[in-house]
């Protein structure tokens, strides 16, 4: 498989100077492994899903760390949380103070209590998401940006089908008491045709035939499996009345594509979803620019009850705030601005503004265009100019 560069290479290398540990999170396949391998390719490397290992692990964790050879990846370390202990103090007693423990996981709730309870201050913690647009031109809409679909795009079906099936039966199983896969299954199709929307857990419960307490608790694995991303409201209402709940997106949008059964690019384009799909995907490169650069996910939606609507909000910092609307057309119309605009003028005296309409690539077309006002029209590939605007 051929590797592809990694735009969050340079911050592990970075951190690997000052901290004695990193830690990389992620949803699975995403690419934990072979990055960290080609990082540092010296470090020696132990998966920790074999049973032998977790077996051995667990019966004497001190003779295991004890035959480890320094720099070493810990890979799937959730599955052995109890090792945190030993590895802080060694962390604690060692004079070196670059990096000798990687450790990834990809399930984060296991990972990260293990982390606030004995890693504090001592690890450098990074999230890697899958394949974004400024990594590859490769990633889509339909295919997402998981790297084996990447490589390999003819057999994305079976690899989503293959996903989703390890999925349900390691982290589902590994993090819940969950039993009936099968209307998990349906739970998750269910969930794709939400995508995009203010999350109701009443409608996603009805016709499961579940409580809306379960529904939760679904989601909840699904958030932190990193399979979703649930964007709240932004915080400030700007004297405005405004819809509280969560909108929601998949991380990739290859497999949300996949669990709707949209397969091609014609079926995509003529499909019901295409305009929430670009929006997840809208979302998805966001996440990905903010996370590839060591920062975290900042990101969030505004809705009033009167129905003015913008797709997403972003914190620059130092009162900077960015107003986004995600159209799926490769045509970018004046009009499209015109929530901005109505938003503009409510947020103006608390914030300076940087807007954009972000639309599909145009091949003629690169950068920014201004479109009305301050509005500028930016190509879903030049995300990453967001974040440089002064």
């Amino acid at each position: 498989m051929r590797y592809i560069t990694r735009d969050l290479e340079i911050h592990l290398k970075q951190a690997s100077r000052s901290f004695p540990v990193i830690i990389l999170t992620g949803p699975r396949r995403s690419g934990k492994t072979t990055l960290l391998r080609k990082c540092f390719p010296t470090s020696a490397y132990y998966l920790l899903e074999d049973p032998d290992i977790i077996d051995r692990v667990r019966s004497d964790p001190r003779s295991f760390l004890e035959d480890i050879r320094l720099p070493a990846i810990l890979d799937e370390i959730q599955n052995v949380p109890e090792l945190f202990n030993y590895i802080r103090t060694k962390v604690d007693y060692s004079e070196k103070r670059k990096c000798q423990w990687i450790l990834t996981g990809s399930q984060e709730p296991a990972l990260m209590k293990g982390v606030s309870e004995s890693m504090a201050g001592r690890a450098a913690i990074f999230h890697l998401l899958p394949l974004s647009r400024s990594e590859t031109e490769k990633v889509s809409i339909l295919k997402g940006g998981f790297p084996e679909v990447i490589n390999r795009p003819i057999d994305s079906n079976i690899w989503f089908r293959s996903y989703i099936q390890t999925y349900l039966e390691r982290d589902i199983r590994a993090i819940s008491s969950i039993r009936d896969l099968t209307t998990f299954r349906r739970f998750l199709a269910i969930v794709a045709s939400r995508i995009g929307q203010v999350l109701n857990r009443t409608e996603i419960s009805t016709p499961l035939g579940v409580s809306v307490p379960t529904v939760s608790e679904w989601l909840g694995i699904l958030e932190v499996t990193h399979q979703i991303i649930l964007v709240p409201p932004f915080f400030e209402n700007f004297g405005k009345r405004l819809i509280k709940s969560p909108k929601l997106y998949f991380t990739d949008t290859g497999l949300a594509a996949y669990l709707l059964g949209v397969e091609s690019e014609r079926s995509l384009t003529h499909s019901p979803f295409y305009g929430a799909l670009f929006e997840s995907f809208v979302a998805s490169e966001i996440a990905k620019e903010q996370l590839n650069t060591g920062k975290r996910r900042e990101l969030y939606y505004f809705r009033d009850r009167q129905g003015l609507e913008v797709d997403f909000l972003i914190p620059l910092g130092n009162k900077r705030l960015a107003l986004i609307e995600a159209k799926a057309s490769r045509t970018v119309r004046p009009a499209d601005a015109n929530p901005i605009i109505r938003l503009e003028k409510a947020a103006l005296k608390k914030y300076a503004l940087e807007s954009f309409v972000v639309h599909i690539p145009i091949r003629a077309l690169a950068g920014m265009s201004a479109l009305r006002n301050d509005v500028k029209a930016l190509s879903y590939d030049d995300i990453s100019r967001i974040f440089a605007q002064k």
